[in-house]
């Protein structure tokens, strides 16, 4: 198996690096709290249990903030859930905006091409050594230098029982 696809495999049979680090993007903590489309759902918490029980998973303040809103606001949760959510999420040690990951934000944005959004996303990756960013709105397989991006839609946790198949 090689490739993007070799890669995602591996991870979705279980035999990923220990010590692996996923940053999660917004969009699966989102799923996790939406009900309307429960095939996303499902692999949102099923990723979130993976990543509670590893010890393992990684967010960013911006990663928080855009979670409420489109929590609340988007698909409406509960205020108090998404608090609660905010709250235990803070636990995985938010990496924070600071003008140093503004600049390698917009390093990102002019050497990959990408949004200024999807900059700082990457740029807060790769701040807590990341080795995955969870996402749909990147490319699955795209490489930003140690940080490979998985579709956790696509590609299950490792040892889930999940397919790795789009929802």
């Amino acid at each position: 198996m090689s490739g993007a696809n070799g890669r995602a495999r591996r991870i979705a049979l279980g035999h990923e690096d220990a010590t692996a680090v996923f940053f999660v993007d917004t969009n699966l903590l989102v799923y996790a709290l939406d009900s309307v489309n429960s095939a996303k759902q499902h692999h949102a918490r099923a990723w979130l249990d993976y990543l509670w029980s590893k010890g393992n998973g990684r967010v960013s303040w911006q990663v928080l903030h855009e979670f409420y809103w489109n929590a609340t606001r988007k698909i409406g949760a509960p205020v108090e859930i998404a608090q609660d959510f905010v709250r235990e999420l803070s636990h995985w040690a938010p990496v924070d905006s600071s003008l140093g990951l503004i600049t390698e934000a917009w390093g990102w944005c002019q050497q990959a091409q990408l949004a200024y959004w999807d900059g700082l996303i990457v740029a807060a990756a790769e701040r807590c050594a990341a080795g995955y960013l969870l996402s749909e709105d990147l490319q699955a397989g795209r490489r930003f230098d140690q940080c490979t991006v998985l579709n956790p839609f696509r590609t299950p946790p490792p040892a889930s029982g999940l397919s790795g198949t789009s929802p």
